[in-house]
């Protein structure tokens, strides 16, 4: 059974399009799907055909609504597919729509991946193992991050990991020498800095060794140490401050000194 397009009107909502079926309204269409099917008056419409233009809509509308989305920032496909399936569409309605979108160049993994790699090389302390993991999580292939990672460059690398590595020894700065670098080797390799790397930024970096400083700190430590030891008997109480104390790093020296001193 076919029916006649007998009027054809324009919503208040730019490019949809209000479809009338012998004097009643019957569906509402995009402009595209207008043109696609060059509907128009007095066109007949059978069941078949009815069911092909709703749905080549239903991926218009899809299709609107990914603009909308990718309008603000670059996406990842897996982010796109993800927000689509969030409005539960049909799969194949979905499919249509990437399909569509990687065919204008409006996503593109590798696209994203390069522009991800350049903006946290220039804006964050990250490194690239946590770039790597990060990509992973939006479904980049893995070839399409190695080849993403070479925007960053080696002496970028070695800048942004001594600026890093600077920042996080005056952080420590409380600590002795080898339990500062032990922290700062640890903070770099959980921003995604490789061991080797931070080697070699530790290994250029001249690190000021205050003694008095290091001793007034470890001397604070060993206060509040004594304080908490305070139940035990006296023996007891050094053995477990010493213990402590070294296990903080700092120098047998110094916990000597101290503990000399808690004996006059």
């Amino acid at each position: 059974m076919t029916k006649k397009i007998t009027k054809i009107g324009m919503q208040k909502r730019p490019g949809r399009y209000n479809i009338f079926l012998d004097e009643k309204y019957a569906f509402s269409v995009s402009e595209s799907v207008l043109i696609n099917f060059r509907l128009a008056k007095d066109m007949e419409i059978d069941g078949q055909l009815e069911k092909l233009i709703l749905a080549d809509d239903d991926v218009a509308k899809a299709y609107s609504k990914a603009l909308n989305y990718l309008a603000h920032q670059l996406r990842a496909e897996s982010e796109v597919i993800t927000k689509l399936k969030e409005l539960e569409l049909d799969d194949n309605v979905i499919d249509e729509v990437m399909q569509k979108l990687r065919e204008q160049n409006l996503i593109d993994d590798q696209n994203y991946a390069d522009s991800y790699v350049r903006t946290i090389m220039l804006t964050s302390d990250k490194g690239p193992s946590v770039i790597r993991q990060n990509l992973r999580q939006k479904k980049i292939g893995e070839n399409l991050i190695d080849q993403a990672l070479q925007q960053y460059p080696e002496d970028a690398l070695l800048e942004n990991g001594t600026k890093l590595a600077e920042k996080q020894l005056k952080h420590y700065h409380h600590f002795p020498v080898k339990v500062r670098l032990q922290k700062v080797r640890q903070s770099m390799m959980i921003k995604g800095f490789k061991g080797d790397l931070i080697t070699q930024i530790l290994n250029n970096i001249t690190i000021k060794e205050d003694p008095d400083e290091e001793w007034e700190n470890m001397k604070a430590q060993a206060q509040k140490l004594w304080q908490r030891n305070r139940k035990y008997a006296f023996r007891e109480r050094i053995l477990r401050t010493k213990r402590s104390l070294f296990g903080k790093g700092y120098s047998t020296e110094f916990i000597n000194r101290w503990i000399e001193e808690q004996k006059i």
